[in-house]
């Protein structure tokens, strides 16, 4: 279950710092530029995160309690509130893209290139909304193999567009793969719907599927899907927060805390591809009423989840600067991050917490828990304590990342300890009662 996933997400990394090292070659502004654009579309996407966070969970819940037809409409109302969402999205980053990037107070010398990229991007925005959505319905379905073949092709070819339209268009040519390669994914991820599942919006006899929207059959995913969305926000809007502050220390230092995030996204990969299988074998379980199997399940992932991120960090760390080496000659930059590197190996475990936990806690049906005790150390510690840090105490980049450790392992602490206490426990049970009642509607 969790190894298809993770190559799945390996192999989307591995694009995104074959894409970072093609554009770091047009220069560290360039390599800026694409670390701010994708920061802002990140969290724009949130809009859509709303439905998406809440798919895979309901999904399974529902084929957990035997109730395939229910996952179907969930599927579809799904599908349909994606394009609604994903079409707000890409008009948001057409037409507000400088002022956006603006109030991330983007570097004079980046702004230019970061504009006409996020506004490039604004049609593969709307179809990785489509692509999420489908990929997320399958997955939930344990047809993770089929998800992993999309990928493959899918990442092959923006690799490869990529690799011929970077040097020659700059951005707006990597923006241009990205679009044809999710089209291209779209297109298989209809096919594999509709082969595995049966489920395929048509635009001749099924419109209905690319635009309705009925709240009744989307409220459980609302449930699931809301408080997450706002756990996202809340988390995004905090990070944004220190990614301002390390714009505001210079050119330097953006492209320093782009390379070393991009690099880290491999890093978490063990402990992101554990949190996704977690969260969909939970909601099987808990659809199933086995309550005591997922109770057991979460601590053996924990474990493996926060050993894998400790090990995989520190070897990272250790070839750091080699690693650097790649994407930039600055010294300044390799120095830096090198040392950022290092403060990974703490922050990793930590971030296993909220990685694998919390979305066994969303799976359970403990939504709002997150949100409400992760959103004061989100506000206080990371968005405050980068400042602080940073621009009072004067550490720099560093400050921001002791920032970010503090935040994972406080917020990973609490999870855990919500966890252990059963206090998920009644919401699983009404998460059971709710489909329950959703079926006996849909059957009369």
């Amino acid at each position: 279950m969790v190894a298809p996933i993770y190559i799945e997400l390996a192999l989307a990394i591995s694009v995104g710092l074959f894409a970072t090292w093609l554009v770091s070659r047009a220069g560290d502004s360039s390599a800026a530029a694409f670390s701010l654009t994708n920061h802002v579309t990140t969290l724009l996407l949130m809009l859509f995160r709303i439905v998406g966070a809440g798919i895979s969970v309901s999904v399974a819940n529902r084929i957990g309690a035997g109730d395939r037809d229910g996952a179907s409409a969930i599927a579809r109302n799904c599908f349909a509130a994606a394009v609604w969402s994903g079409a707000v999205v890409a008009l948001v980053v057409v037409f507000a893209a400088e002022p956006l990037l603006r109030l991330m107070r983007a570097p004079p010398d980046a702004l230019p290139l970061a504009t006409a990229f996020m506004q490039a991007m604004a049609v593969a925005v709307l179809l990785d909304a489509l692509n999420t959505t489908l990929a997320s319905v399958l997955r939930a379905n344990l047809f993770v193999r089929d998800t992993l073949k999309v990928f493959v092709i899918a990442n092959c070819v923006q690799a490869a567009l990529a690799y011929w339209w970077v040097p020659r268009f700059g951005l707006p040519g990597y923006a241009a793969a990205v679009t044809v390669a999710a089209f291209l994914a779209l297109c298989l991820h209809l096919l594999f719907s509709r082969v595995r599942l049966g489920f395929v919006p048509r635009l001749r006899h099924r419109a209905r599927d690319w635009w309705h929207v009925d709240l009744n059959v989307l409220r459980p995913v609302l449930h699931v899907g809301i408080p997450a969305a706002a756990e996202n926000v809340a988390y995004r809007l905090a990070f944004m927060v220190s990614v301002a502050v390390a714009g505001s220390l210079g050119g330097d230092a953006l492209a320093t805390q782009a390379y070393v995030l991009q690099i880290n996204y491999g890093v978490l990969l063990s402990s992101l591809a554990i949190g996704l299988g977690v969260e969909i074998i939970v909601g099987h379980m808990i659809g199933a009423r086995h309550f005591k199997s997922a109770r057991q399940l979460v601590p053996r992932a924990l474990a493996l989840g926060m050993l894998a991120g400790a090990l995989v960090a520190a070897l990272v760390a250790l070839f750091g600067r080699q690693i650097l080496s790649v994407f930039t000659q600055n010294p300044t930059i390799i120095a830096t991050g090198a040392m950022l590197m290092w403060c990974n190996v703490l922050l990793e475990p930590g971030r296993s917490f909220n990685l694998i936990v919390i979305n066994a806690l969303r799976a359970a049906g403990d939504t709002r828990f997150p949100v409400l005790a992760g959103a004061g150390s989100m506000l206080v510690v990371l968005a405050g304590g980068a400042w602080f840090l940073c621009d009072v105490v004067g550490l720099g980049l560093l400050g921001v990342w002791i920032a970010y450790i503090a935040d994972e392992w406080l917020r990973g602490l609490v999870m855990w300890w919500r966890w252990k206490s059963l206090a998920w426990v009644p919401y699983a049970r009404a998460t059971v009662r709710r489909g329950r009642v959703t079926k006996a509607a849909s059957d009369r």
